[in-house]
């Protein structure tokens, strides 16, 4: 019985440190007596089959008294030479297991063997594992039914000049046979390696621990099979981390890439403005609160919902307003449902920035910057666009900018191939850039 050994353990372990003593002394008396059984057995079959034999040879009154006695000694032969076979098994099997465990005698050894792998990738280990053995070959291999049998031929020494036998021979070959069940998360593999003979010569002839040996080799070689995965597994998630690390930081220059020079006017405005129009200085003062409040990058965080995006620019917009005057008009259209809505931070500013700087500021009679927002298409993502009736498309703003170009790399960086960024002509003048996003954002991706 399977829990004998433990039941032993735990009878003769005691507080005097001579339990593992006990429980060696035991298993090794358990082994005694199975190995004692199993050649006892044997020797039993080859008697009984000697004695049929004999008798047999006996009915034979027209054979001659020597030739009799001739078959007589070749069966008496037979029987010892099997006998002295099964010694040698047993003994091979001590020096396979040299463990304290019980002894595994019996020639057909059935195995279950526990995988964390989900049962396809299990079978896939199995068949390679089966495939390595030596001189095995895979008979059938039936991937949907997760069943697999292999013939392996014994290995037989070279004797020179002296016959071989014939590996194709019944009782030259083994037979494995192996089924996998589980589900996606983890399997199980039962797995049986026994001689190609019937059940009941099992009484009469070993296999000189070659089963054993084999079921032994699939588990090593599985066991080596889920390590290596677990490995590959392990540098995959740290070449994922060390990815995401370095898209982070890559986020975080782009991200504070900042136009300085807007910073050093806008205050250089105000100070002009708090001598002619201290209202206006104030109201400028106090969105460039609002525009960097809303611009210190946060750790950790690179994306920010639309709210905030919009508000960051309306506050730059109104600066510019004070700075530009009736030259620039503002129209923002957002709906509620989507001012929830994350994407990378002051990608829409970039927009807007651009707008202003190579739309609107060389334009003499300046114009108006829109920026609206619009969900639910077909594709289930969100648009935003930031247009102008500016200068339109030039050379010098022909979407090759360093600006462009940050958004484009954060769009790839953060969403990968499912975001856009798009910049075409409006009409009748200026331009339109349209940023297409998805709805969410995973929560490992940012």
């Amino acid at each position: 019985m399977p829990s004998s050994p433990s039941f032993v353990a735990m009878s003769l372990r005691g507080d005097d440190g001579g339990g593992e003593a006990g429980y060696a002394i035991a298993t090794g008396f358990k082994n005694a007596m199975s190995a004692f059984s199993f050649v006892f057995r044997h020797f039993i079959a080859w008697g009984v089959v000697f004695a049929i034999a004999v008798s047999i040879l006996s009915s034979f009154d027209f054979l001659p008294g020597f030739l009799v006695s001739v078959f007589i000694l070749a069966m008496l032969g037979a029987w010892l030479l099997q006998m002295a076979r099964v010694i040698v098994h047993v003994r091979r099997i001590r020096l396979l297991h040299p463990g304290s465990g019980p002894l595994p005698l019996a020639i057909r050894q059935q195995r279950t063997i526990d995988l964390p792998v989900g049962a396809e990738m299990a079978f896939g280990m199995l068949e390679a594992a089966v495939r390595e053995l030596p001189r095995a070959r895979v008979t059938e291999s039936a991937r949907d039914s997760l069943q697999l049998f292999a013939t392996v031929p014994r290995r037989i020494r070279d004797q020179g000049e002296h016959h071989i036998p014939n590996p194709r021979h019944r009782l030259a070959q083994d037979h494995v046979s192996a089924q996998v069940v589980g589900d996606d998360e983890a399997s199980s593999i039962r797995l049986l390696c026994e001689p190609a003979t019937d059940p009941w010569m099992d009484l009469l002839f070993v296999d000189d621990g070659a089963n054993i040996e084999n079921a032994d080799a699939i588990a090593r070689a599985l066991n080596r099979r889920v390590r290596e995965s677990r490995r590959q597994e392990r540098e995959e998630m740290r070449e994922v981390r060390a990815t995401r690390e370095l898209a982070l930081a890559r986020l975080n220059l782009l991200n504070a890439q900042v136009e300085p020079h807007f910073l050093y006017n806008t205050l250089a405005s105000a100070q002009l403005l708090t001598r002619s129009a201290p209202a206006k200085a104030d109201e400028m003062l106090g969105n460039l609160i609002t525009y960097l409040r809303r611009s210190l990058p946060q750790e950790g965080n690179f994306v920010a919902p639309l709210a905030r995006e919009v508000e960051r620019a309306r506050s730059y917009l109104e600066i510019m307003k004070v700075r530009m005057g009736e030259r620039l008009n503002i129209e923002i259209d957002v709906p509620l449902d989507l001012e929830g809505i994350r994407l990378p931070a002051m990608m829409l500013q970039t927009l807007v920035e651009n707008a202003i700087r190579h739309g609107l500021e060389p334009r003499e009679a300046g114009g108006t910057v829109w920026i609206n927002a619009r969900g639910g298409n077909a594709t289930g993502k969100v648009t935003i666009c930031v247009a102008d009736d500016g200068e339109g498309l030039r050379e010098d703003s022909s979407g090759t900018g360093v600006g462009l170009r940050n958004i484009t790399e954060r769009l790839a960086l953060t969403y990968g191939d499912t975001a856009s960024l798009r910049v075409t002509a409006n009409i009748p003048r200026g331009i339109v850039a349209s940023i297409e996003i998805p709805r969410e954002i995973p929560t490992e991706d940012v």
